[in-house]
């Protein structure tokens, strides 16, 4: 199998974010890469983004699957793995219903699928003045990563701009140089559904605050390597509120991150299946 021909499930968590959610999928509309499917992964959301995810599977071209589940607090972890099991394909990526992908996003990912690798991507960050005003058009004609369009509307200059205005062998020497790891990121990573069953699923005892990396962690522990696509695979984050923050949490999450690291942890027991 060439990548070309790779099928690849794309895995969106979301919660109570419809406006935010439709801006995501107006830009996987766009994509170059046509051999996808959607599964939103929903954390009980309310009627508006049923509502929203319907609009789309009755006037859009985008394969969508909506995996739902009661409202419980943050539960990301419980609600990805569903949809990890619902997913089509073998291969999975997984980005967040605030990250608006670029044109080339999933053809990037294809373009580095490996077996025994995962591949992490990177995001930028827009401020809430920005976030609001970018509309379908925006993202239909690619202004919304146009850097020179962005700081019209207020942008900063800032080197972390060079993500959206980086290619070639600048963009392959950035995701060389970056001192950001090659880690498990919830906003924009990939790799192949059979690790992830190996290493049974995130860890459905965590909440919000390095979930991710602690299930990056045990594919690295699994013998998974990574690869940096910071500069190369680029989805556009929307501002948002997070109210979920919490402090115990927090140090619960590192507490498990630690022993995972510590005792390389591959199967989670409160992961897909719940191992007693």
């Amino acid at each position: 199998m060439t990548n070309k021909d790779l099928n690849i499930s794309v895995i969106i968590s979301t919660y109570n974010m419809p406006r935010w959610l439709e801006k995501v999928l107006y830009g996987y509309e766009c994509q170059s890469y046509r051999n996808f499917e959607i599964v939103i992964a929903d954390d009980g959301s309310g009627d508006e983004t049923r509502q929203l995810i319907d609009k789309f599977n009755m006037n859009s071209d985008l394969d969508i699957q909506h995996v739902w589940h009661e409202d419980d607090g943050f539960q990301k972890c419980r609600i990805l793995n569903k949809a990890i099991v619902a997913s089509k394909y073998d291969y999975l990526l997984f980005s967040d219903g605030d990250c608006i992908p670029k044109n080339d996003f999933l053809e990037i990912h294809a373009q580095h699928a490996e077996r025994g690798f995962f591949l992490s991507g990177g995001y930028f960050k827009l401020p809430m003045s920005i976030s609001e005003k970018i509309e379908k058009a925006h993202i239909q004609s690619g202004k919304a990563f146009d850097l020179s369009w962005l700081k019209q509307q207020g942008l900063n200059s800032s080197i972390k701009n060079w993500k959206l205005s980086s290619s070639g062998v600048l963009e392959s020497l950035l995701n060389s140089l970056t001192p950001t790891n090659a880690s498990w990121n919830g906003h924009n990573a990939s790799g192949w559904k059979a690790d992830m069953i190996e290493i049974n699923g995130f860890n459905e005892e965590m909440a919000y605050g390095g979930e991710d990396r602690e299930f990056g962690e045990r594919l690295f522990n699994l013998g998974v390597k990574s690869k940096q696509l910071r500069y190369s695979a680029i989805c556009l984050h929307l501002d948002h509120e997070r109210g979920y923050v919490n402090e115990a949490v927090l140090k619960k999450n590192l507490k498990i991150r630690n022993h995972t690291k510590k005792h390389m942890v591959i199967k989670t027991p409160n992961g897909i299946n719940k191992i007693r």
